[in-house]
């Protein structure tokens, strides 16, 4: 039998996927590729009514009591989000997988049940969750970018998308990844591009950029990413969200497809991305409500505990001590993102809380170890997971290769690490994960040492750090994770939060040089063009210690209550 080229593959799996898209749900009159803002085209466009523009306006907390009390219906919901998504994957080609009739079908059988019984199924019943596109769910493709996973169906869900229906969710669409996932944006060989709805000459960050890119455009209340050196955090900063990325093994990851398979020094955890810090929690709290470390041997057996998130190892919230991270000692931030880190800073004194400065720790030598960890194996996994389809492995996120199997670049470049030819021995991987493990140790300590200069009595509370020395940037350039990476590697447990602002040419100027610290820094440096980041949503991160989410989702709490109080002051 002969073999059939990929690019036949590619060419049968797009047209499965516009098949799978309802004829009533396509647009006309799309906006010219000219436009750069999208963001509040959904609403404009015509295909959404005004209940469902409510619906999909309406923040989880909310939308869930609505369902719960039978005040809209969760084929309503389901109906307005799905209609939503795919306005939004016409506008910045967010989707992979659309599978809306099984979605309503499910969405049927929740309002039924709430009808016989009174009941709902669970905590998210009714609610539409999408995934990224490395979830499996049965009988549905979790390609992850490759053409050799293409039509090729998962046997099994993950446990968490048995969880999430199990709490009542419905599931209904999953979302675009760049090949292999080791990318600060999204483009692979299958679905192409996906790009940021508040300036599509942006990237959405990777590699949970579909879900960036959907939940900014209101098509799904809650997306599932995934986090190995900042793919939620990324995207939820791009596309002016909130998204955690919580320890290793809080939130189950069995049964998903990934890359890098086997790597279990620095884990890639999953996590959600949300237009409100309510979702965070409920998230949360309901995928911990299912005890999943009962289907997942890797997830750690503990319950969502109340009293963490009421603070009380933080002075019960009171007064808490801040530390902002103005750089990390090896690129300085963008102008527009030190103007967040400074309202942020602002209004936390206006709340009465405390802020210092933190003095980051040899992040470099995180970068580095991650980077080592990371390329142990990577060029043999790449190659030999594309070898079936002879896809090329991509090696640039530069908009050249938006034609499949186009690549500018000598076949040595690679994502932000650099694979050894010959990957790393057993002794030197061993190396690598000393030098992690001593460096979390270091860590812990200077972290203890700041009880010193809190004024509270205890260490700092929780680091806020910029989520990247830039905002969303062009497409190509987002080569640097330093900013979440390094949380990773300490298995910190981190949330973005939205500032409210976004990139003004106006305030954000460039500065004069500063004196280096090294050659990336030159780099960031230089790019930096404000008309080129414009309408780019600014965000903060709010980092606490290992597995200390519920605590970190309630200092958010605050620290977002402070923002979005300040704004309402300043206008």
């Amino acid at each position: 039998m002969a073999t059939i080229h990929w690019q036949e593959i590619v060419a049968q799996k797009r047209k499965e996927q516009a098949a799978s898209i309802p004829k009533d749900w396509i647009l006309p009159n799309l906006p010219s590729k000219d436009t750069l803002n999208v963001i509040d085209f959904p609403e404009k466009c015509g295909l959404l009514t005004a209940k469902e523009i409510e619906i999909t306006n309406t923040e989880v907390d909310v939308i869930l009591k609505k369902l719960a009390n039978g005040i809209w219906s969760s084929v309503e919901v389901t109906t307005a989000f799905s209609k939503r998504a795919i306005i939004a994957h016409q506008l910045v080609n967010c989707l992979t997988e659309i599978f809306i009739d099984r979605a309503l079908a499910r969405a049927a059988e929740l309002d039924k049940h709430l009808k016989t019984t009174g009941k709902v199924v669970g905590p998210l019943h009714g609610l539409p969750i999408s995934l990224k596109d490395q979830v499996n769910i049965k009988g549905i493709d979790s390609t992850m970018g490759y053409v050799t996973w293409a039509s090729k169906p998962a046997a099994e869900n993950a446990v968490l998308a048995n969880i999430l229906e199990a709490c009542g969710a419905v599931l209904y669409v999953k979302t675009n990844v760049p090949q292999t996932l080791m990318w600060g944006e999204t483009f692979n060989h299958i679905f192409g591009r996906t790009t940021n709805p508040y300036n599509r000459s942006l990237t959405p960050g990777g590699s949970s950029g579909g879900e960036g890119a959907l939940i900014a455009l209101k098509g799904s209340p809650i997306g599932v990413g995934s986090d190995l050196g900042g793919s939620v955090r990324i995207p939820a900063a791009f596309n002016g969200l909130y998204g955690l990325r919580g320890s290793y093994g809080r939130v189950p990851y069995a049964g998903c497809v990934n890359s890098l398979e086997g790597q279990d020094s620095i884990p890639s955890v999953l996590g959600p991305l949300t237009n409100s810090i309510g979702a965070i929690k409920a998230f949360l709290k309901s995928v911990l409500s299912q005890k999943p470390w009962l289907h997942d041997p890797l997830v750690v057996r503990k319950p969502w505990n109340e009293d963490e998130y009421k603070l009380a190892d933080h002075g019960n919230g009171t007064q808490l001590c801040f530390a902002i991270m103005w750089d990390d000692g090896h690129t300085v931030p963008h102008p527009p993102v030190r103007r967040g880190l400074e309202a942020t800073k602002q209004a936390l004194l206006a709340a009465g809380h405390r802020v210092i400065d933190w003095t980051p720790l040899a992040h470099a030598e995180a970068f580095q170890v991650a980077g080592t960890i990371f390329g142990a194996g990577a060029r043999e996994d790449f190659r030999v997971t594309t070898a079936p389809s002879g896809e090329p492995i991509i090696t640039t996120m530069d908009l050249s290769v938006d034609t499949p199997g186009v690549s500018p670049l000598p076949p040595d470049a690679e994502p932000f690490f650099s694979p050894p030819p010959d990957g790393l021995s057993a002794y030197e991987l061993w190396q690598a994960q000393r030098r992690k493990r001593d460096y979390r140790q270091a860590y812990l300590d200077h972290w203890n040492a700041t009880v010193e200069v809190t004024g509270t009595g205890r260490p700092v509370d929780a680091i806020i750090s910029p989520c990247a020395a830039f905002t969303a940037r062009p497409h190509g350039s987002s080569k640097n994770p330093g900013y979440t990476v390094v949380w990773n590697v300490l298995d910190y447990a981190s949330l973005v939060i939205p500032t409210g602002l976004s990139v003004d040419p106006v305030l954000d100027v460039p500065k004069p040089a500063h004196d280096f610290l090294t050659g990336p820094d030159k780099v960031n440096y230089e790019i930096y063009a404000p008309a080129d980041f414009k309408y780019a949503p600014i965000a903060i991160q709010v980092t606490g210690r290992t597995l200390e989410e519920e605590a970190v989702i309630a200092m958010g709490e605050i620290v977002d209550a402070a923002l979005k109080n300040n704004l309402k002051t300043c206008n």
